[in-house]
Protein backbone atom coordinates (compact mmCIF):
# COMPACT_ATOMS: atom_id res chain seq x y z
CA UNK A 1 0.00 0.00 0.00
CA UNK A 2 1.34 3.32 -0.85
CA UNK A 3 0.48 7.24 -0.01
CA UNK A 4 -1.89 8.93 -2.66
CA UNK A 5 0.21 10.80 -5.19
CA UNK A 6 2.01 13.54 -4.63
CA UNK A 7 0.50 15.29 -7.81
CA UNK A 8 -3.02 16.58 -6.07
CA UNK A 9 -4.48 16.74 -9.56
CA UNK A 10 -3.64 12.72 -10.02
CA UNK A 11 -4.98 12.47 -6.95
CA UNK A 12 -8.58 14.11 -7.64
CA UNK A 13 -8.87 12.50 -10.89
CA UNK A 14 -8.98 9.09 -9.46
CA UNK A 15 -10.91 10.13 -6.55
CA UNK A 16 -13.87 11.38 -9.16
CA UNK A 17 -13.48 8.62 -11.59
CA UNK A 18 -13.71 6.16 -8.65
CA UNK A 19 -16.55 7.57 -7.95
CA UNK A 20 -17.93 7.68 -11.23
CA UNK A 21 -17.59 3.87 -11.54
CA UNK A 22 -19.18 3.21 -7.90
CA UNK A 23 -21.84 4.51 -9.44
CA UNK A 24 -21.87 2.80 -12.93
CA UNK A 25 -21.39 -0.33 -10.71
CA UNK A 26 -23.85 0.60 -8.51
CA UNK A 27 -21.60 -0.30 -5.20
CA UNK A 28 -21.89 2.09 -2.63
CA UNK A 29 -18.38 2.67 -1.05
CA UNK A 30 -17.97 2.80 3.09
CA UNK A 31 -15.74 5.64 4.06
CA UNK A 32 -11.93 5.53 4.69
CA UNK A 33 -9.82 2.73 3.98
CA UNK A 34 -8.07 4.08 0.55
CA UNK A 35 -5.35 1.71 -0.99
CA UNK A 36 -3.77 4.02 -3.28
CA UNK A 37 -1.28 1.99 -5.77
CA UNK A 38 2.63 3.15 -6.56
CA UNK A 39 2.40 6.73 -7.75
CA UNK A 40 -1.51 6.82 -7.71
CA UNK A 41 -1.86 4.30 -10.53
CA UNK A 42 -5.17 2.08 -8.42
CA UNK A 43 -7.30 2.72 -6.12
CA UNK A 44 -9.54 0.46 -4.03
CA UNK A 45 -11.68 1.03 -1.31
CA UNK A 46 -14.21 -1.88 0.37
CA UNK A 47 -17.74 -1.32 -0.49
CA UNK A 48 -21.06 -2.85 -0.59
CA UNK A 49 -23.16 -4.51 -3.72
CA UNK A 50 -27.21 -3.73 -3.30
CA UNK A 51 -27.47 -6.77 -1.83
CA UNK A 52 -25.16 -5.68 0.79
CA UNK A 53 -22.66 -8.11 -0.18
CA UNK A 54 -18.77 -6.92 0.72
CA UNK A 55 -17.31 -5.95 -2.23
CA UNK A 56 -13.77 -4.50 -3.07
CA UNK A 57 -13.43 -1.46 -6.07
CA UNK A 58 -10.54 -1.10 -7.61
CA UNK A 59 -9.49 1.60 -10.58
CA UNK A 60 -6.40 1.58 -12.25
CA UNK A 61 -5.67 3.89 -14.96
CA UNK A 62 -3.08 4.16 -17.86
CA UNK A 63 -2.57 6.36 -21.16
CA UNK A 64 -5.56 5.42 -23.76
CA UNK A 65 -2.90 3.74 -26.24
CA UNK A 66 -1.47 1.78 -23.31
CA UNK A 67 -4.59 -0.12 -21.92
CA UNK A 68 -4.29 -3.42 -23.19
CA UNK A 69 -2.40 -6.52 -22.57
CA UNK A 70 -1.17 -8.78 -20.08
CA UNK A 71 -1.21 -6.48 -16.87
CA UNK A 72 -4.61 -4.40 -17.87
CA UNK A 73 -6.63 -7.39 -18.41
CA UNK A 74 -5.76 -9.83 -15.89
CA UNK A 75 -8.09 -9.81 -13.37
CA UNK A 76 -10.54 -10.07 -16.22
CA UNK A 77 -8.95 -12.96 -17.90
CA UNK A 78 -8.25 -14.70 -14.78
CA UNK A 79 -12.12 -14.66 -13.90
CA UNK A 80 -12.70 -16.52 -16.82
CA UNK A 81 -10.25 -18.79 -16.59
CA UNK A 82 -10.53 -19.75 -13.01
CA UNK A 83 -13.78 -17.96 -11.34
CA UNK A 84 -12.90 -18.10 -7.42
CA UNK A 85 -10.63 -21.10 -7.58
CA UNK A 86 -12.90 -23.05 -5.50
CA UNK A 87 -13.13 -20.39 -2.61
CA UNK A 88 -9.13 -19.26 -2.87
CA UNK A 89 -9.58 -16.16 -5.00
CA UNK A 90 -12.15 -13.29 -4.60
CA UNK A 91 -14.11 -13.21 -7.48
CA UNK A 92 -14.60 -10.25 -10.39
CA UNK A 93 -18.24 -9.42 -9.94
CA UNK A 94 -17.89 -6.64 -12.81
CA UNK A 95 -15.68 -4.21 -14.93
CA UNK A 96 -16.56 -1.10 -16.02
CA UNK A 97 -14.28 0.90 -18.20
CA UNK A 98 -13.71 4.53 -18.97
CA UNK A 99 -11.95 6.91 -21.16
CA UNK A 100 -11.36 10.49 -20.54
CA UNK A 101 -8.86 13.38 -21.70
CA UNK A 102 -6.67 10.57 -23.16
CA UNK A 103 -6.16 8.58 -19.92
CA UNK A 104 -8.38 4.81 -19.53
CA UNK A 105 -9.70 3.49 -16.67
CA UNK A 106 -11.17 0.48 -15.38
CA UNK A 107 -13.05 -0.46 -12.36
CA UNK A 108 -12.99 -3.70 -11.31
CA UNK A 109 -15.34 -4.73 -8.66
CA UNK A 110 -14.45 -7.86 -6.15
CA UNK A 111 -15.52 -10.08 -3.46
CA UNK A 112 -14.37 -8.53 -0.63
CA UNK A 113 -11.23 -10.48 1.35
CA UNK A 114 -12.28 -10.15 4.84
CA UNK A 115 -8.86 -11.23 5.96
CA UNK A 116 -5.65 -9.05 6.58
CA UNK A 117 -2.86 -9.97 3.87
CA UNK A 118 -0.32 -12.06 6.10
CA UNK A 119 2.08 -8.56 5.37
CA UNK A 120 1.72 -4.97 4.18
CA UNK A 121 5.46 -5.39 2.11
CA UNK A 122 5.71 -7.97 -0.01
CA UNK A 123 8.85 -9.06 1.91
CA UNK A 124 8.07 -11.21 5.07
CA UNK A 125 9.88 -9.20 7.71
CA UNK A 126 8.89 -11.09 10.55
CA UNK A 127 8.45 -14.50 11.80
CA UNK A 128 5.19 -15.82 12.57
CA UNK A 129 4.17 -19.42 11.98
CA UNK A 130 1.14 -20.73 9.39
CA UNK A 131 -0.42 -24.13 10.32
CA UNK A 132 1.18 -27.11 8.07
CA UNK A 133 -2.83 -27.23 6.32
CA UNK A 134 -2.38 -23.71 4.87
CA UNK A 135 1.20 -25.02 3.32
CA UNK A 136 -0.81 -27.74 1.66
CA UNK A 137 -3.26 -25.85 0.44
CA UNK A 138 -1.35 -23.14 -1.06
CA UNK A 139 0.42 -26.33 -2.86
CA UNK A 140 -3.02 -27.38 -3.90
CA UNK A 141 -3.83 -24.05 -4.94
CA UNK A 142 -0.85 -23.34 -7.33
CA UNK A 143 -1.23 -26.94 -8.32
CA UNK A 144 -5.00 -26.27 -10.06
CA UNK A 145 -3.21 -22.82 -11.62
CA UNK A 146 -0.41 -24.74 -12.91
CA UNK A 147 -2.76 -27.32 -15.18
CA UNK A 148 -4.50 -24.21 -16.39
CA UNK A 149 -4.42 -23.53 -20.05
CA UNK A 150 -3.28 -19.95 -21.54
CA UNK A 151 -1.62 -18.04 -23.70
CA UNK A 152 -0.72 -15.55 -21.40
CA UNK A 153 2.67 -15.34 -20.66
CA UNK A 154 4.12 -14.68 -16.74
CA UNK A 155 7.84 -14.24 -17.99
CA UNK A 156 9.56 -14.49 -21.21
CA UNK A 157 12.45 -16.88 -22.33
CA UNK A 158 14.26 -13.94 -23.88
CA UNK A 159 13.86 -12.01 -20.76
CA UNK A 160 15.43 -15.36 -19.06
CA UNK A 161 18.18 -15.03 -21.76
CA UNK A 162 18.75 -11.74 -21.34
CA UNK A 163 19.00 -11.50 -17.38
CA UNK A 164 19.79 -14.50 -15.58
CA UNK A 165 23.92 -13.74 -16.90
CA UNK A 166 23.65 -10.14 -15.85
CA UNK A 167 22.51 -10.50 -12.42
CA UNK A 168 23.04 -14.37 -11.60
CA UNK A 169 25.85 -15.09 -13.51
CA UNK A 170 25.23 -18.39 -15.06
CA UNK A 171 23.63 -18.79 -18.63
CA UNK A 172 20.10 -19.29 -18.30
CA UNK A 173 18.98 -22.74 -17.18
CA UNK A 174 16.76 -24.42 -19.69
CA UNK A 175 13.20 -25.28 -18.15
CA UNK A 176 11.94 -29.12 -18.03
CA UNK A 177 8.47 -27.59 -18.45
CA UNK A 178 6.85 -24.50 -18.61
CA UNK A 179 3.61 -23.86 -16.48
CA UNK A 180 1.13 -21.58 -15.22
CA UNK A 181 2.03 -19.40 -12.56
CA UNK A 182 -0.01 -16.67 -10.51
CA UNK A 183 3.35 -14.94 -11.60
CA UNK A 184 3.36 -12.06 -8.39
CA UNK A 185 3.18 -14.65 -4.99
CA UNK A 186 4.41 -12.55 -2.05
CA UNK A 187 3.24 -11.91 1.38
CA UNK A 188 1.23 -9.19 0.19
CA UNK A 189 -1.02 -11.01 -1.65
CA UNK A 190 -1.48 -13.88 0.85
CA UNK A 191 -4.19 -14.22 3.90
CA UNK A 192 -5.16 -16.58 6.22
CA UNK A 193 -7.49 -18.60 6.12
CA UNK A 194 -5.88 -18.38 2.55
CA UNK A 195 -6.98 -16.49 -0.53
CA UNK A 196 -4.38 -15.05 -3.22
CA UNK A 197 -5.04 -11.74 -4.63
CA UNK A 198 -3.64 -9.53 -6.78
CA UNK A 199 -4.14 -11.43 -10.69
CA UNK A 200 -2.54 -8.74 -12.78
CA UNK A 201 0.82 -10.64 -13.80
CA UNK A 202 -0.43 -14.75 -14.30
CA UNK A 203 0.55 -16.43 -17.04
CA UNK A 204 2.94 -19.10 -18.29
CA UNK A 205 6.28 -19.51 -16.71
CA UNK A 206 9.18 -22.09 -15.79
CA UNK A 207 7.80 -24.88 -13.34
CA UNK A 208 8.35 -23.58 -9.90
CA UNK A 209 7.97 -19.80 -10.82
CA UNK A 210 5.79 -18.85 -7.87
CA UNK A 211 7.75 -21.38 -5.31
CA UNK A 212 10.84 -18.98 -5.86
CA UNK A 213 8.83 -16.10 -6.40
CA UNK A 214 7.34 -17.03 -2.34
CA UNK A 215 10.89 -17.90 -1.31
CA UNK A 216 12.61 -15.06 -2.72
CA UNK A 217 10.33 -12.68 -0.71
CA UNK A 218 10.73 -14.69 2.50
CA UNK A 219 14.84 -14.68 2.38
CA UNK A 220 14.80 -12.35 5.59
CA UNK A 221 13.59 -15.28 7.54
CA UNK A 222 15.51 -18.30 7.11
CA UNK A 223 13.56 -21.03 9.34
CA UNK A 224 10.34 -19.76 6.87
CA UNK A 225 12.26 -19.64 3.75
CA UNK A 226 13.61 -23.61 4.75
CA UNK A 227 9.48 -23.78 5.44
CA UNK A 228 8.40 -22.72 1.79
CA UNK A 229 11.49 -25.08 0.34
CA UNK A 230 9.79 -27.76 2.28
CA UNK A 231 6.31 -27.40 1.07
CA UNK A 232 7.45 -26.83 -2.82
CA UNK A 233 10.29 -29.90 -3.23
CA UNK A 234 10.31 -28.66 -6.66
CA UNK A 235 13.14 -25.66 -5.19
CA UNK A 236 16.38 -27.43 -4.63
CA UNK A 237 15.64 -29.78 -7.92
CA UNK A 238 17.20 -29.74 -10.94
CA UNK A 239 13.80 -29.08 -12.61
CA UNK A 240 12.98 -25.89 -10.53
CA UNK A 241 16.14 -24.21 -11.41
CA UNK A 242 15.48 -22.22 -13.97
CA UNK A 243 12.63 -20.51 -12.05
CA UNK A 244 15.00 -19.87 -9.15
CA UNK A 245 17.40 -18.43 -11.44
CA UNK A 246 14.68 -16.31 -13.63
CA UNK A 247 13.09 -14.81 -10.01
CA UNK A 248 16.64 -14.35 -8.39
CA UNK A 249 17.50 -12.20 -11.69
CA UNK A 250 14.27 -10.53 -11.42
CA UNK A 251 14.63 -8.97 -7.65
CA UNK A 252 18.18 -8.71 -8.24
CA UNK A 253 17.42 -6.20 -11.28
CA UNK A 254 14.95 -4.27 -8.88
CA UNK A 255 18.26 -3.69 -6.57
CA UNK A 256 19.80 -2.05 -9.33
CA UNK A 257 16.97 0.52 -9.73
CA UNK A 258 16.91 1.19 -6.13
CA UNK A 259 14.29 -1.03 -4.64
CA UNK A 260 13.97 -4.20 -2.44
CA UNK A 261 17.45 -3.12 -0.73
CA UNK A 262 16.88 -4.67 1.84
CA UNK A 263 16.97 -8.36 0.20
CA UNK A 264 20.21 -7.13 -1.60
CA UNK A 265 22.38 -9.32 0.85
CA UNK A 266 20.35 -12.55 0.81
CA UNK A 267 19.65 -12.29 -2.99
CA UNK A 268 23.40 -12.14 -3.56
CA UNK A 269 24.18 -15.37 -1.41
CA UNK A 270 21.22 -17.15 -3.53
CA UNK A 271 23.01 -16.03 -6.53
CA UNK A 272 26.12 -17.24 -5.44
CA UNK A 273 24.19 -20.60 -4.68
CA UNK A 274 22.81 -20.70 -7.87
CA UNK A 275 26.52 -20.78 -9.73
CA UNK A 276 26.91 -23.42 -7.63
CA UNK A 277 24.14 -25.67 -8.02
CA UNK A 278 20.96 -26.47 -6.62
CA UNK A 279 20.80 -24.38 -3.21
CA UNK A 280 19.99 -26.70 -0.31
CA UNK A 281 17.64 -26.10 2.02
Amino acid sequence: MYSPPPDQDTEQRMRTHHARAAKALDVLTEPGGEFWGWAGRTLGTPGRTTVGDPAWLRLVSAPADKASGKLWDGALDAQHAFGDLDGYRPALLGVHDAVDNGTAYRAELSARVTEPVLSDDPVRQHDFELPDSWWTDLAGVLEKVSAAGTTRVAVRQQYMDRATPEFVGIPAPTAPCWTTAHGDLHWANLTAPQQILDWESWGSAPMGFDAAMLYAYTLLQPNVAARVRAAFPVLSSPDGLAAEATVCAQLLQTVARGDNLILEVPLRDWAEELCHGCPTP
